[in-house]
């Protein structure tokens, strides 16, 4: 249990690190974080407390449509938020374009490991990529759900002033082979039975087992789509980010 819990946590930090380099980077943001950068910037509160307010009010969406948050989902609420903040306050700003865009990369292929990481622990997704699959299990497609609701954030984030460009690009066309790669390397491994020597997959109270490497998790397992789509853990900011 303590493997997994590191995982997790190690994950969600790494995540908020992983958004507090493409701020940094200022080359673009993904989808949801354009959306919580147009509210800080109305409103004046910091980056990571607008995580944690919108993961918080995305998670309540999820009381009608009955789906059960695990320990993963609260976490990713708290932690991404207070830990981007924490990375912004040691990071630079740096100015020559090489070091942006070198930021900007750190901070993808981080985001994908991040995501590994947590998804991987099996403690639930997080609020984002959950109130997409809830949606989806509705009988619609998780490609439209998902497009949709990454479409939408996205638009709303650019008309209250968030960064659009390059790198929300880059994060979209890269989220989905990364988090492809590493969600079946950071899950929990099959175990063997004593009486039967049957591998068995293991999961958690909250969720259903984790397939092993040879098996990617679908949608249903991991909370998110392994493909690209625009923007996508925080957690998890999904986020694939999900989001996050």
């Amino acid at each position: 249990m303590s493997s997994t819990l590191l995982k997790l946590y190690g994950g969600l930090v790494l995540f908020g690190v992983s958004m507090a380099l493409m701020l940094r980077a200022r080359l673009g943001l993904d989808s949801w974080d354009v959306l919580h950068q147009g509210i800080s910037l109305r409103t004046g509160l910091p980056f990571g407390w607008v995580v944690i307010a919108v993961g918080a009010l995305v998670l309540l969406l999820w009381v009608p449509l009955r789906q059960r948050p695990g320990l993963g989902t609260v976490s990713n609420v708290i932690v991404v938020g207070l830990a981007v903040d924490a990375a912004l306050d040691v990071l630079p700003a740096p100015a020559p374009m090489w070091a942006r865009v070198a930021f900007l990369a750190v901070g993808v292929v981080a985001n994908g490991v991040a995501t590994g990481l947590y998804i991987g622990a099996g403690l639930g997704p997080g609020p984002r990529d959950g109130l997409m699959t809830a949606l989806a299990a509705r009988g619609h497609s998780i490609r439209v759900v998902r497009t949709a609701i990454e479409l939408t954030v996205l638009g709303a984030g650019w008309l209250l002033g968030g960064s659009v460009g390059v790198g929300t690009v880059v994060y979209a066309l890269a989220i989905g082979p990364l988090a492809h790669y590493f969600i079946p390397r950071f899950a929990s491994r099959p175990t063997t039975s004593a009486s039967g020597g049957n591998s068995r997959r293991t999961g958690s109270a909250s969720g259903p087992a984790v397939p092993d490497s040879a098996n990617p998790l679908p949608p249903s397992h991991t909370g998110c789509e392994l493909h690209s789509t625009t923007g996508t853990g925080t957690a998890g900011r999904s986020s694939c980010p999900a989001r996050a």
